[in-house]
């Protein structure tokens, strides 16, 4: 046995779909049109299909349940928050601080599903170790131990460098795709 995904339940697939590819940067793996699974490991289904597949009527089905929530957590938290508001979405609450640091936000997706964004945790080391604080210093402020602020920076540090790889490399491949081939016939 293994554990496959969540699925959400939804009143408008498209509106959903939309909502989770542009919003979050998910993409769709599969598409069964009344179910789709994107990546991350989410399914939506529609609700009518989702009754007739457990043989209820509409009666179980309640949004904005508050009992349950996504959870996204995103390397630049502010960029995030800058795309989250052009957006019409309603907020569960506002960016807050947690008690170890990290910034986070609540919304409702447009079916009342909570999803949670929150700032990734090596950020919240860097944030910290940028403003001055020292190693000890963050590690009793996010209540974890010195090893762990040391391996969350190690960490975004391999994030780092594996972004700019990739984008040498997109901007090589980019260089030569970008640069049309002229002859005679092209500028007629």
């Amino acid at each position: 046995m293994r554990y496959q995904c969540p699925l959400l339940v939804v009143e408008d697939i498209n509106r959903s779909k939309k909502f989770y590819c542009e919003l979050f940067g998910l993409r769709v793996v599969n598409d069964f049109g009344a179910n789709i699974t994107l990546t991350g490991g989410l399914s939506l289904q529609t609700r009518a299909s989702w009754e007739a597949l457990i043989g209820k009527d509409s009666g179980p089905v309640r949004y904005r349940g508050n009992d349950a929530e996504l959870y996204f957590e995103g390397e630049d938290f502010d960029e995030f928050i800058e795309r989250l508001r052009a957006w019409q979405v309603d907020y569960v609450h506002e960016i807050h601080e947690q008690p170890w640091g990290q910034r986070a936000v609540r919304i409702y997706d447009p079916d009342g599903h909570i999803i949670e964004i929150g700032e990734d945790m090596a950020a919240v080391c860097l944030r910290f170790l940028n403003s001055g604080m020292t190693l000890a210093q963050v590690a009793a402020r996010m209540d974890v131990s010195e090893s762990y602020v040391t391996g969350m920076v190690k960490l975004a540090e391999q994030k780092s460098q594996t972004k700019q790889h990739l984008s040498e490399e997109h901007m090589r491949s980019g260089e030569t795709a970008s640069v049309p081939k002229i002859t005679e016939d092209a500028s007629k």
